[in-house]
Parts: C-alpha cells; sequence; structure tokens
C-alpha cells in the first residue's frame, strides 16, 4: 500500500499518523464523531474486562501502553502505542471485553471516538476497514516481537530497545520515563533496571532527570539494543508505509489535536 500524498489537508488533521493516512473521504466518515481531549500520564484508559466503547489516538508526543496483569500484582508491559497508531477495538464488533490494562504512559493532547461511529464508518467503506485492518496486523506483530524479545534478549538489550522505543514515539532526547515505568516494561525489579541505567550512565551513553532519562549517545544506545525495533518498523513500512514515526517527521510538540 503506497503511502499517501501529504497535502494540507492532511497537516490540518490531528497529528497522528494513522489518521493522516486515511485518504479525504474515509476521513471525512469519522471526522465530526472525533473528540479532542487531553490526557495526563498514568491515566487508565481501559481495565481487563472493561466493555472497550471508544478507540483512544495518541497524537503528538503522547504515548500509550499495554499492560498484562499478573498473579503476583505485577504488571508486564507489552507495547508502546504513539502517535503512529490507536489503542481499543481496532478491528472488533459489538461486545468487546478488554483482556489488558490501557494507561496514558506520556500524556498529551489525543483523539477519541466511540466504537459505533467507527463501525458505521466501516460499513460504509472497504478502504477504511482495510486500513484498520492492516494496522491491527501490525500490532500484533508488535506483540509477536516483544514476546520473542522477552525470551531471547538480555535485559540491557531490553532497556535499550525500550529507550529508544518511546525516543521515536516522543521526539525528544529527554525521555519521560522513571526508573519504576522502566522496569515494568522489562518486566523486572526495579532494582535491576537501576543498575542497567547506572552502567549506561557510567559509559555516557544516558543521563537521569526527575521523572526522565536523557539520551546522551543515540548511537552507542542504538548500538546497545536488540534489532527489534528495526523489524517492527520494517514491518509498518511494509504494510503501512508512512505511518512509523521517523526521524524527518515534524515536531511532535508543535502539533495538537483541533479542538471539538
Amino acid at each position: 500500500m503506497a503511502a499517501p500524498q501529504h497535502s494540507q489537508a492532511n497537516e490540518d488533521r490531528p497529528f497522528n499518523n494513522l489518521l493522516r493516512r486515511l485518504s479525504e473521504a474515509d476521513y471525512r466518515l469519522i471526522e465530526p464523531c472525533l473528540i479532542a481531549i487531553t490526557a495526563e500520564s498514568d491515566d487508565l484508559l481501559y481495565n481487563p474486562g472493561d466493555n472497550v466503547e471508544t478507540v483512544h489516538f495518541p497524537c503528538a508526543a503522547s504515548l500509550t501502553s499495554f499492560l498484562v496483569p499478573n498473579e503476583d500484582g505485577r504488571d508486564a508491559e507489552t507495547i508502546l502505542v504513539g502517535r503512529e497508531g490507536a489503542v481499543g477495538g481496532i478491528v472488533s464488533h459489538g461486545f468487546l471485553p478488554a483482556y489488558t490494562r490501557i494507561t496514558v504512559k506520556v500524556g498529551g493532547p489525543f483523539v477519541r471516538l466511540r466504537i459505533a461511529a467507527l463501525e458505521a464508518a466501516q460499513a460504509k467503506s472497504q478502504s477504511l476497514r482495510n486500513l484498520f485492518s492492516r494496522y491491527a496486523d501490525c500490532m500484533l506483530a508488535q506483540v509477536f516481537q516483544s514476546t520473542a524479545c522477552n525470551a531471547i534478549h538480555s535485559i540491557e538489550q531490553r532497556t535499550a530497545k525500550w529507550i529508544l522505543a518511546a525516543r521515536e514515539r516522543t521526539d525528544s532526547d529527554l525521555v519521560p520515563l522513571t526508573h519504576e515505568q522502566l522496569s515494568t516494561m522489562l518486566g523486572v525489579g526495579r532494582s535491576y533496571a537501576s543498575r542497567v541505567i547506572q552502567t549506561f550512565k557510567a559509559e555516557g551513553v544516558l543521563e537521569t532527570r526527575r521523572g526522565a532519562i536523557l539520551v546522551r549517545n543515540r548511537e552507542a544506545l542504538t548500538a546497545r539494543a536488540c534489532l527489534c525495533n528495526d523489524a517492527v518498523k520494517s514491518h509498518f513500512e511494509e504494510v503501512l508505509r508512512g505511518v512509523y514515526p521517523t526521524e524527518d517527521a515534524p515536531p511532535a510538540q508543535e502539533a495538537v489535536a483541533p479542538a471539538k
């Protein structure tokens, strides 16, 4: 599927790459139903078992995460979703209970769309159905890759991977991740995550700030990461070219969701 031509009409849309990937006709089907909001970090979007009635599109540098609760009380992070996509009921129809906990990792602008409105639009447009099905395939690829990554790669490799994944979606070397959040993403205790961060700091790769991690040497961090991010990006490019965030994208802080 070829990438769409950039136009002023696309630039006037919310800064969400999936919404900007829609054709003009498909976007017009859902545009009246889009609701702009601002979410705060750690806001809860869904708990396991909740009825999924709304799709949430992160915009600009906003970031969400999928967490799977475990019997010991800890949550294990599976994937991050930023402006390249959406969370909640992408292709399903009717009653859909959430399987994971979905939270806001980095607060900022979002656009919401009721599932009923999306289903009504999809009923009118095969191309709209196709695009969301393709995105669902990309999400599944992320889950598969995350499963493999957790099984075979070291904590150091996974730490570098997660920080780079967050950096790509926030367009900033100052990544708003705490040690606690990073340990959740890695599925390890906070002390393990802190030791890895201290090692990276000693090597001049990272610095820590209050509630954030500053990437000092992106090339060195990339060299320490596994190739899982690259595999996911490659699949995105095959299935939905131009949707995954890139280095030449407009600065995320310049874009906000339109008022409704």
